[in-house]
């Protein structure tokens, strides 16, 4: 299929707690992801950008035949979630694909994390990490390009728990961000899987951009595929999952916690403040203990070990 040479932009503001729920009514429509974007406010006295805890859910559909009716069926979804909770107005505007990748470049910038961490974006000179340890990610249009507080949120903890010499299991990889990290901060094997089978190329194209070709193993499934595996990755020390607060609940129920190894560490996000209580009670009855809470405007990454 010829690429389409424009796109039709659609963007909307919401609040952090809500853009979870528009980012997946967007991803019904746009095949190529959608973005979701902090927005912040530049502060006069501290002369410094400060976040406003909105956040701007962008998706790129193509124009082709289908556009009329995919923008209207777009409109009709937001207009029934909107009934639920407050929006922002749903806006479009046309772009040339030659300046689509512009819009990559002006929204995504290298990205200082921790002690140790940069992100770059894949068109950036790799000199720019400096003595930092560089995740380049490419501008695939999808969730976890490190903008995102959930997605900052858990390169923290896992920099701060550390990983040096242990396997690590990455449950809903998205593009492998946090597959590529655990790799950088020296963990020995990575397995990273997803049940969308649409990210697993996303995932391989940024191993390597960052040399990491046959270190990191990336497949489609989810954590009862893990469970089933026959070899030493059906359970490791270090676990992620940065999905869903619900999705996260119903996992903890169906055996996410058996993939950690004994005194092993659980590192969840996706998870909205107001929800966090629901996912510790389901980690606590699944055995795991609450050691860390990491917090970033609306959302929460929580850190759990099992004995």
């Amino acid at each position: 299929m010829a690429k389409p040479s424009n796109w039709l932009e659609a963007s909307l503001v919401c609040s952090g707690e809500l853009a979870e729920a528009v980012a997946e009514v967007f991803s019904r429509y746009a095949p190529d992801g959608v973005l979701i974007n902090s927005l912040t406010k530049f502060d006069q006295q501290e002369y410094e950008e400060r976040p406003t805890g909105d956040t701007q859910v962008v998706a790129y559909l193509p124009i082709d035949e289908q556009v009329e009716q995919t923008r209207q069926q777009l409109e009709e979804a937001i207009w029934h979630l909107g009934q639920i909770a407050p929006l922002g107005k749903l806006e479009f505007q046309v772009i040339a694909d030659q300046n689509w990748m512009e819009a990559w470049k002006e929204r995504y910038q290298p990205l200082e994390l921790g002690e140790n961490l940069i992100i770059l974006p894949a068109w950036v000179d790799r000199s720019l990490a400096g003595e930092r340890l560089p995740v380049i990610i490419s501008p695939d249009m999808s969730f976890g390009t490190g903008t995102h507080p959930s997605t900052q949120l858990c390169l923290l903890a896992l920099e701060r728990y550390g990983c040096q010499g242990k396997n690590v299991l990455d449950v809903g990889c998205g593009n492998g961000i946090l597959s590529i990290a655990a790799v950088r901060l020296g963990a020995e094997r990575v397995l990273g899987v997803d049940y969308d089978p649409t990210t697993i190329p996303s995932c391989e194209r940024n191993a390597a951009l960052n040399g990491m070709e046959g270190r990191i193993t990336f497949e489609v499934g989810t954590h009862t595929d893990i469970l089933a595996r026959m070899d030493d990755l059906n359970q490791a020390p270090v676990v992620l999952a940065n999905i869903l607060a619900h999705i996260l609940v119903k996992m903890l129920g169906t055996g996410l916690a058996d993939t950690v190894a004994p005194g092993g560490i659980l590192i969840l996000g996706g998870i909205l403040d107001f929800q966090a209580e629901s996912v510790i009670q389901a980690a606590n009855k699944a055995g795991l203990t609450l050691i860390d809470t990491l917090p970033e405007q609306d959302w929460v990454v929580l850190v759990f070990q099992k004995p």
